[in-house]
């Protein structure tokens, strides 16, 4: 298995110091799958045996952060079905990384506010990033690696065959 953190701590209940290790181990399993070329690249592609073909975009580059897509892409006649659709900042000064929803219209919604309540906040994040960190092992368990990913000629398509709009915010 390629997760570093403890498997108990996924029976506990959500608490900031948690949440930041989950993101700590979303970074580092990231790394093992985010090849050199995303300096020079937008696109990738991984085709594994036995997987459906991974996708992943990089959105958005700063100087300390990074936004990217990561989903697989399931044909549907002419057109691509994306399911897991993980939206994810990396925070390369902090070394974590979170996942910040998991579908197309995340960058149009306001899942925050300072007048929110804050447990479900934490609630929903602890949720989304325990998923995201699962997913991200059985990818690496699959085979997907920095080895397999391979600059694509053009960025995601979502189901309606469109290029998806980068999110705003």
């Amino acid at each position: 298995m390629v997760s570093f953190r403890q498997k108990q701590s996924l029976f506990l209940r959500p608490r900031l110091k948690r949440l930041q290790e989950v993101q700590a181990e979303i970074y580092r399993q990231l790394q093992l799958l985010i090849p050199a070329e995303v300096t020079v690249h937008d696109s990738f592609t991984s085709n594994v045996g036995g997987s459906p073909l991974l996708r992943m975009d990089i959105l958005e580059r700063h100087p300390y952060t990074q936004f990217l897509r990561l989903t697989y892409s399931f044909p549907r006649g002419e057109q691509q079905e994306l399911s897991p659709d993980a939206h994810i900042r990396l925070y390369r000064d902090a070394r974590l990384a979170e996942v910040t929803a998991f579908d197309p219209e995340q960058g149009f919604r306001r899942t925050a506010h300072p007048w929110y309540p804050r447990r479900p906040l934490l609630q929903r994040s602890w949720r989304q990033n325990l998923v995201l960190d699962k997913w991200l092992g059985y990818l690496l368990a699959q085979g997907h690696s920095v080895s397999t990913m391979r600059p694509a000629s053009d960025r995601i398509k979502g189901i309606s065959g469109q290029e998806e709009p980068v999110p705003v915010g």
